[in-house]
């Protein structure tokens, strides 16, 4: 058995030009605390990113909406106003006082939306499936609470440049407040994703059919935000064949397959990969190995960060394999503020409560404990 001293998790890595002390990496989790009205980071959320900050640590923040008209969250933040870089500047400043780094996550939810969350703006897709806001299953979180969401339209042809600016723009607005980085959120059937598959996309124009065609939104967006950055601080979060709102392909492994190798020649930050074993926050296959890893790291030359209903020590194996290069925790890291400490030191880990997840307040959110002897080396 590995011991605690010699886990490869602790140990040193480069994603880009940023030199991480460790491959433990705080997953972007949508939590529903910012400011309203404004989706502003306020002292709640500085509190909460502070407590999960760790010297040379990674934390990739929760989904952060790129636009009104892109809005699919209630109490989601955004990077689209001034009030929202400065809320983000005094987090971002906070994590580096701890000597950590966290990268932006960009999103834009598509059809997964209500109009009372878009400013009455009626939500957009690569295409129109009337099964997807009729279904009982699909809800979204809106200030009216939770409810299916609102019948979309396909984007228009001439829209899209908009959009792209928009992913644009928020990407500067995250370099103004000073993030390491930015993460392009393609996944968990959000509208990169929509475009991707073509259980969504069914569109006949230049953005559809082929799986050169559906990807096309998503590497014009790399490029625009890699504009900004350069492509060494992008990055890129996709879900193989995800299931979660909705979604479906005929090829998956092909798509996924052309989409990492188009993604090499950005020179990314890192490719982050959601295992299909899980549905949103839920493990639907406990069994299964991360198979989606292990199939991109053939193809993607870049660093891989591996999500998905990981525990610690399936963590370490991945990394050892060499399947993966980092580790993203979701739900350990909602409840263990000190979660690679707890891994490094093989400590207990506090169990988490799925009933506070998408709450409103600190309960749930900052009151979890650290661990009592966690000063002792």
């Amino acid at each position: 058995m590995t011991t605690t001293s010699k886990l490869k998790l602790f140990t040193p890595i480069e994603i880009g030009p940023i030199q991480l002390k460790h491959r433990v990496v705080m997953a972007p989790l949508t939590r529903s605390r910012s400011e309203q009205p404004g989706d502003v980071p306020g002292k709640l959320m500085l509190e909460y990113y502070a407590q999960r900050a760790s010297d040379g640590g990674l934390i990739i923040s929760e989904a952060t909406t790129i636009s009104i008209t892109g809005r699919g969250w209630f109490g989601a933040p955004g990077l689209y106003s001034d009030e929202q870089v400065e809320g983000w500047r005094k987090i971002v400043e906070a994590v580096h006082a701890k000597g950590g780094r966290i990268f932006a996550q960009l999103w834009h939810t598509g059809r997964s939306s209500r109009v009372e969350t878009t400013g009455d703006a009626t939500p957009v897709s690569a295409s129109v499936n009337p099964s997807y806001w009729e279904d009982a299953s699909h809800l979204v979180s809106a200030p009216s609470g939770w409810a299916q969401p609102s019948p979309h339209r396909a984007l228009d042809i001439a829209e899209i440049p908009g959009v792209i600016e928009d992913y644009r723009k928020a990407a500067a607005r995250a370099k103004a407040a000073g993030f390491d980085g930015v993460e392009v959120h393609s996944g968990n059937g959000y509208l990169l994703d929509q475009f991707l598959q073509d259980g969504s996309n069914h569109r006949t124009d230049s953005y559809g059919g082929s799986i050169e065609n559906r990807s096309r939104l998503l590497i014009e967006v790399v490029e625009a935000v890699a504009s900004v950055w350069g492509g060494e601080r992008v990055a890129v979060r996709i879900a193989p064949g995800g299931s979660w709102n909705g979604m479906s392909d005929s090829n998956p492994t092909a798509l996924f397959a052309y989409v990492a190798e188009q993604l090499n020649r950005f020179g990314l930050a890192y490719l982050h990969i959601i295992e299909p074993r899980v549905k949103g926050n839920v493990v639907i296959d406990e069994g299964q190995a991360p198979i989606a890893a292990e199939q991109l790291r053939k193809i993607f030359k870049g660093k891989i960060i591996a999500a998905g209903g990981f525990e610690p020590d399936t963590a370490e194996t991945v990394v050892e394999k060499s399947d993966a290069d980092l580790v993203a925790f979701g739900r350990h890291f909602v409840s263990n503020p000190d979660l690679p400490k707890r891994i490094q030191l093989a400590l207990p880990l506090n169990p988490y409560d799925r009933d506070t997840f998408y709450t409103f307040d600190a309960r749930g959110y900052t009151d979890y404990p650290f661990y009592e002897g966690l000063a002792t080396s």
